[in-house]
């Protein structure tokens, strides 16, 4: 692992951590695992679509950029844009599909290795969202591995996971508690993070 490594988070309220009493969400404890020396931006928003993230990526990643450091891009989004509103998702699913290889053309011609983290489910989105979001994170995954990009599958997975499903349903209905995004960052660290991590630059 580069001495000066530099890891930007991008995405949704769930890379937020928004409802983790403990502040740390799968995002703090994935780095926690991580080892020290490395400098980490969550830059997640609660809402986000891919379009959100395509939008804002590179004008927020550029004040932080160090040229010689190690550079990374972690992507995890998909949860809104499968949200229904006026009869329609937010984001059409090829249009998803569309912002993320923008974006991962982008990663590559800026030289950022990229990692794609797929979107959780909403709970209280009921089965139609549930149904929408597995279908786009299979077809991100598609696109990732088509691409050679790592990607981390989470969403049936969480949709099955009593303790993902139990803080998400004594909460807001969309969000885990500390255990729910320690669970996450499992899931995470069990899909291939170390390897990506120790990979070399380039």
């Amino acid at each position: 692992m580069s001495a000066d490594l530099r890891v930007f988070f991008f995405g949704d309220s769930f890379v937020q951590g928004i409802g983790d009493p403990e502040y740390q969400g799968w995002v703090g404890r994935v780095l926690a695992a991580t080892g020290a020396g490395t400098t980490a931006f969550n830059l997640g928003i609660r809402r986000n679509t891919s379009t959100d993230v395509l939008r804002r990526c590179w004008t927020e990643i550029e004040p932080r950029v160090q040229t010689e450091a190690d550079q990374r891009l972690v992507l995890s989004f998909g949860a809104n844009d499968a949200v229904e509103e006026n009869g329609a998702p937010r984001v059409d699913p090829d249009r998803t599909l569309d912002n993320l290889t923008t974006i991962l053309d982008g990663a590559h011609q800026r030289a950022l290795a990229p990692l794609v983290v797929g979107p959780p489910p909403v709970i209280d989105a009921g089965e139609p969202h549930l149904r929408r979001v597995t279908e786009l994170a299979e077809q991100m995954g598609a696109l990732c591995h088509a691409r050679e990009v790592p990607f981390i599958d989470v969403t049936a997975t969480l949709a099955e996971d009593p303790i993902w499903r139990a803080e998400v349903t004594a909460g807001d209905g969309a969000h885990p508690g500390s255990d729910g995004y320690r669970r996450l960052a499992e899931l995470v660290l069990a899909g291939g993070w170390h390897d990506w991590i120790a990979a070399p630059r380039g």
